[in-house]
């Protein structure tokens, strides 16, 4: 098999850079082992929430300046603002409606209450201007029977210190209580498939609206829309009131929605989606690699003129931890980390964590690089590379996008 370019990774930086590039008609192959961390989603987007000396970020476009020289967005340097713009536009060209913009940060709800500060926010959730806009509210919480992944006591007093009053009630259908059978099936992936039938949706809101009379707005978990948006538009027509969606525990349906947008967008202009595969080795010849062989397709080789690494961090297994090193594992590019590994962690939990700026070292292209020099036509994109904590700094989508946006432009040009 030929492409033009194969992309290893089917999370948010692969199928960003996929797009790009299938829709300037270059042809392209993703590989994807399966589930990513889209399906951890908490329906935002975040571009760079803090400094590394733990400073808010209020325009991210600005701050971007004064981050380290590893940093990623320092490789894309005054095209931050641009390709920021170039994300936002192909998110909502492809299906995922987001607003917000690079040059002020909003705020959105967490699984836990509190307010983050955000870049793009999907329209299942509210983006909120600043801290303090919960005040004065009346707000029902509204939890599905027996779902312990929507915490509403936590999310109660997370809105009741910042001056809401609120509410909380729990509804129940046959539906939902089949699946409190089971524990492991009271998932939000399958309470929003077992409310997929209008019929089902119905009852469900047609209790909530009873019980909403006092409010101001309705807040209920992120458990809707599995496929597409209708059941969200539906259920706020229906409800009449100001709806406030909060983004559950994992797995995420609004991440798992994207990911599955992004993929049918990739597919529809031509992108051909290997789902369940990863790669094995790597042929390299004369500075570059000249074919890669897969787990399902053994011994057959797939060439390209470009190859793009999207393999995520240590959750996707891109990046992978031994007791002496960390390595990428695909083509075994150098890798930036602590070499004692007393500096990879830090023994409070919360305190910021060594390993998160470990990744893949690049050149100004982002060209990886192997045994000290740059690889002439293999790419690295996403949480893979070095130099930034996606956690403490609050970039990590940021940097997915905005770096799969980069490499495709290059590969383009070049």
């Amino acid at each position: 098999m030929k492409f033009d370019v194969v992309i290893i990774g089917g999370g948010l930086a692969g199928l960003t850079c996929g797009i790009r590039l299938q829709k300037n008609g270059v042809k392209c192959a993703v590989i994807s082992a399966g589930q990513s961390a889209l399906h951890f989603s908490s329906g935002s987007f975040d571009l760079l929430n803090k400094l590394p000396d733990g400073s808010d970020v209020d325009c991210p476009v600005e701050a971007a300046g004064k981050l380290d020289a590893l940093h990623p967005y320092k490789k894309i340097g005054e095209l931050l603002g641009f390709y920021a713009d170039e994300a936002k536009s192909q998110l909502i060209g492809c299906g995922v409606d987001v607003v917000g913009e690079a040059g002020a940060n909003t705020y959105r709800i967490t699984p836990m209450g509190t307010l983050r500060p955000t870049w793009l926010t999907m329209s299942d959730f509210t983006a909120f201007p600043d801290g303090n806009s919960l005040s004065g509210k009346k707000l029902l919480i509204v939890n599905i029977a027996g779902f312990l992944d929507f915490n509403t006591k936590f999310i109660a007093d997370s809105f009741e210190s910042r001056g809401a009053e609120c509410r909380i009630v729990a509804v129940s259908l046959p539906e939902t209580e089949r699946l409190r059978l089971s524990p492991t099936e009271m998932r939000a992936p399958n309470i929003a498939r077992a409310l997929e039938p209008e019929t089902v949706l119905a009852a469900l809101l047609s209790e909530i609206k009873s019980r909403s009379e006092w409010a101001d707005c309705v807040v209920l978990p992120a458990v809707f829309g599995l496929s597409d948006l209708a059941p969200l538009d539906y259920m706020r027509s229906v409800i009449g009131k100001k709806v406030c969606l909060v983004p559950t525990m994992p797995p995420s349906v609004p991440g798992i929605r994207t990911q599955l947008v992004l993929r049918r967008a990739f597919e529809r202009m031509g992108g051909v989606f290997m789902l369940g595969d990863s790669v094995a080795k790597a042929d390299l010849k004369n500075g570059e690699i000249a074919a890669i062989y897969t787990e399902n397709h053994g011994d057959y080789g797939i060439k390209a003129h470009c190859y793009v690494l999207a393999t995520g961090s240590y959750f996707s297994k891109g990046l992978v931890a031994r007791p002496d090193s960390v390595v990428e594992p695909v083509f075994g590019c150098d890798v930036d980390y602590e070499k004692k590994r007393a500096d990879w962690y830090d023994s409070s939990f919360f305190a910021r964590q060594g390993y998160m700026r470990f990744g893949v070292v690049t050149d100004d292209c982002f060209r990886a690089v192997k045994n000290g020099k740059a690889l002439a036509n293999l790419y690295a994109a996403g949480s893979v590379l070095c130099g930034f904590d996606a956690l403490q700094q609050g970039c990590g989508a940021g940097v997915s996008m905005l770096s799969a946006l980069y490499v495709a432009d290059k590969i383009m040009k070049g």
